[in-house]
């Protein structure tokens, strides 16, 4: 999906109308528009601007991360990546716990 069309799908999905995004953002909605159309690319800082108050990544914004985080994933994921590999590797090995335990209930 191209940028235009994943920000008309987040903002709906939200309930959030052109004119309010428009706003928020500090742009004319025709602006907004024409970014939802693809005739124009926004800014790295109206796109950053559109991620936030979409709450998500800038990668899922321009299509290159398959997965939707919410905003708190995305700070969990950042803090756990400044630990030494060794709690790294404890917080893995629980998340494989629960991973696991998942596969085994929905199998049951």
């Amino acid at each position: 999906m191209d940028f235009g069309s994943i920000v008309v799908e987040l903002r709906k999905k939200q309930g959030i109308s052109q004119t309010d995004l428009a706003s928020q953002l500090g742009i004319h909605k025709n602006v907004l528009g024409r970014y939802e159309r693809n005739e124009v690319l926004p800014s790295v800082e109206i796109a950053r601007k559109i991620a936030d108050l979409l709450d998500v990544s800038l990668d899922y914004l321009t299509g290159k991360a398959d997965v939707q985080m919410d905003k708190t994933t995305r700070e969990r994921i950042l803090e756990v990546s400044k630990f030494t590999e060794d709690d790294k590797l404890h917080i893995f090995s629980v998340i494989d716990a629960f991973i696991a335990k998942r596969k085994i209930q929905s199998i049951l």
